[in-house]
This record gives structure tokens, C-alpha cells and sequence, in this order.
């Protein structure tokens, strides 16, 4: 954004806090064409009576202000470096507890499910309620949004609770004890932003054409490789780099490679050759802590299709979008979705569909008395490996 774009943002942004008659000066305050001069409006007058602060007014500027989020006046349009979250997340319980759950909320402040109402695409007709600008090339179209299920270097295995009532995230247990995973020299924790795509569902009852193994009843995972450590919960923009065919105790556990737009170098990553290129070593680290991290735990070591070979855009984004397929399969109750809880508030037209009073009730009803637990030995813990 150049300063010319700015000082014009600037006036507008004053305009709506002070009340002007925005009608009055909607003439003069449009962007000059590249090399133009700027000539700064003339004062309007005020309106008696007229708000502080004008919705309707902030609505109609937000175009305008999305030119400082990552768009260039006179430039070609690429997609946003910038991205403001549509969602909150709300806690109850205690971290390190059973009972700990985050809730996610739209922007109206209703609870949503994570899993069924984010939307997958971010260039979707509507994000949220919202209609959104339609995609302006080819980089848009590969442009996704994911959940932050686990933020990187942190060893508790939080997930979507994809058999409760809008699907918050949990701490994964087993046999009474919150997992956590080990730490496998030379890494700590998890080794990436690591989460899922929403409105994606891996069918345990469809055998994948690409592995021959069935899905493992859950939205598809991402191994998001930015440089920036998200938070839990965080909604965040991706794109896709690659795909790898995870054997997970004989289901199919896909692995997508993804980068955070927002990332700084984002914008050099276009295929799984980026990150081999310009990441040395990032891959393979991936592939030796998919197959060790449940070793310590006395697992044998998983297994890949494909030999452990990463598959590149093009095959990822047809993965993504067979399993984006499948969960529409789902959501509509056309078949077996087994423990699958689909309750949801935006898919109107889904049978599992709830009213954001219904599903506040739900969340309410939600308990929060558990004590905290001290820290896991694993996380503390380095382990060897032969």
C-alpha cells in the first residue's frame, strides 16, 4: 500500500468516526489510476444528530481498507497477505483436563462447529454468511481454510471432537489418560501448525483408490510449514503444496503440506518442489517423525503409501476435494456416518441442522469442574531411536 492509498484510507476512516455525511463526499474520495495525484476532500459537513460510528458506513469501507491488507493500487490482484479471523474461540474447562473444551464462534457471536461450518474454500461464494469477492486467479482457487489443532513445539494431542455436540477441540485420551506425544530426537513436539481442513471427512467406509485402505474418520490433517507458531484454534488461510498417504493401523491418514499465506515467504511456494528447494530437509524430517512418534509408546513404526513419496499440488488438491465430497455425502445424511456427530448451525439445508439457541444449550450443558493435571513426563522427555 503506498502513502497516496493511505493518507486516503486515513480521511475516509476519520469520516465514519466523526459522522460525516458520507453520501456528500462519496465523489471525492475514490482511489486516483496508477501515477495519479491525490487531491485530499473537502470537509464535509456534519450532520446533528448523525452517530459516532456507523455500521453501514464501515461496511461500505471495508473494500477500501482492504487495500492495506496485502493489495497494491495499480498492481495486479494476489491474494491477501493479510487475513482478519471471522471467528473467536471461548474455553471451558481446565487445560490439561479431560473436561477442557474450545468452543468457536462466527462473527454474529453464535457457536459454530469447526468441523461442519467454516467453509473449506476461502473464495467460496460465502465465508461464513458473507459474501465473498470471487477468485482472481489461479492462486486464490488454492486457497483453504484450517483449523489449528496443535500449535508447533507442543506436545498434547488436541483434535476435534468430531463425536460431540459442535465438535470442539479436546485433549485426546486414552485408557484415562490425556495423550501427549513423546519428543523423538532431534524434535520437540509437533514439528509443524499442525490441524485440519473443515467440511472434510476421510469415509472409514469407502476404500481409497489410492492407497486401497478406507479413511480414518476424520477431516483430513495439515502439516502447515510457516515460520510463524500459531495458537489453538486459530482459522487461518493455506495453500497447498502437497499431499502424503499416512498408513495409520491400516487406515488412510492423509498428510497435507500447506503454507500460511500470511507467511513471509509465502508467495515463493507454489508446489512440493518449493519445499524441498527452499526447506531442505523440512520433508524428510516429516516422514521420520510420522513413522517414529508412536514407538515410544511400544507401537511398531507406520507405514506409507507410495514409499513415503510426497505427492505434489495437483494430486493433493484432488484428494481434498474427494474428501470434501464426502462429508457433503455426510452432512446431508445420504450415508452411514457411524459416531460422527454432525450437529450444525449454518448448513440450513442438512438434517443435522440447529438454531444458534439450540446450540448455545449445548454448549452450556458442557461441564467445567475437572482439576488441573500436572504437566506429562513426555513433555519433559527426550527419546533415542535406533
Amino acid at each position: 500500500m503506498d502513502n497516496r492509498a493511505r493518507r486516503l484510507a486515513g480521511w475516509q476512516y476519520q469520516g465514519v468516526r466523526r459522522g460525516w455525511d458520507w453520501t456528500s463526499i462519496g465523489k471525492q474520495c475514490r482511489l486516483p489510476a496508477a501515477g495519479g495525484a491525490v487531491a485530499r476532500p473537502r470537509r464535509p459537513r456534519f450532520r446533528p444528530g448523525a452517530d459516532r460510528f456507523r455500521p453501514s458506513a464501515m461496511r461500505a469501507l471495508l473494500p477500501l481498507l482492504s487495500v492495506g491488507r496485502g493489495w497494491r493500487v495499480g498492481a495486479a490482484a494476489r491474494a491477501p497477505r493479510r487475513v482478519m479471523s471471522l471467528y473467536r474461540t471461548e474455553e471451558r474447562g481446565r487445560p490439561h483436563s479431560e473436561d477442557y473444551r474450545l468452543f468457536f464462534k462466527n462473527v454474529d457471536g453464535h457457536y459454530i462447529s469447526p468441523f461442519h461450518d467454516i467453509p473449506l474454500e476461502v473464495d467460496s461464494k460465502k465465508d461464513n454468511g458473507i459474501p465473498t469477492k470471487k477468485a482472481r486467479n489461479d492462486e486464490f482457487k488454492n486457497l483453504f481454510n484450517m483449523v489449528v489443532e496443535i500449535p508447533r513445539w507442543t506436545n498434547a494431542k488436541m483434535e476435534i471432537a468430531t463425536e460431540e455436540p459442535l465438535n470442539p477441540i479436546k485433549q485426546d485420551a486414552k485408557n484415562g489418560k490425556l495423550r501427549y506425544v513423546p519428543n523423538v530426537f532431534p524434535h520437540k513436539g509437533y514439528i509443524w501448525n499442525y490441524g485440519a481442513f473443515p467440511q472434510t471427512w476421510e469415509d472409514p467406509f469407502q476404500k481409497d483408490k489410492n492407497t486401497s485402505c478406507c479413511g480414518d474418520n476424520d477431516p483430513i490433517d495439515v502439516c502447515e510449514i510457516g515460520s510463524k507458531v500459531c495458537s489453538r484454534g486459530d482459522v487461518i488461510h493455506v495453500k497447498v503444496l502437497g499431499i502424503l498417504a499416512l498408513i495409520d493401523e491400516g487406515a488412510t491418514d492423509w498428510k497435507v503440506i500447506a503454507i500460511n499465506v500470511n507467511d513471509p515467504e509465502a508467495e515463493k511456494f507454489h508446489d512440493i518442489d518449493d519445499v524441498k528447494k527452499l526447506k531442505p530437509g523440512y520433508l524428510e524430517a516429516t516422514v521420520s517423525w510420522l513413522r517414529l512418534y508412536k514407538v515410544p509408546d511400544g507401537k511398531p513404526e507406520n507405514k506409507f503409501a507410495f514409499n513415503g513419496e510426497f505427492k505434489d499440488k495437483a494430486f493433493a488438491l484432488e484428494v481434498v476435494n474427494h474428501t470434501h465430497e464426502c462429508w457433503k455425502t455426510m452432512i446431508m445424511k445420504k450415508c452411514d456416518h457411524g459416531a460422527i456427530n454432525c450437529t450444525n448451525v449454518q448448513m440450513c439445508d442438512s438434517p443435522f441442522h440447529c438454531t444458534p439457541e439450540e446450540a448455545r444449550s449445548l454448549v452450556e450443558s458442557v461441564p467445567t469442574s475437572s482439576v488441573i493435571k500436572e504437566s506429562n513426563i513426555e513433555e519433559e522427555r527426550w527419546h533415542f531411536l535406533n
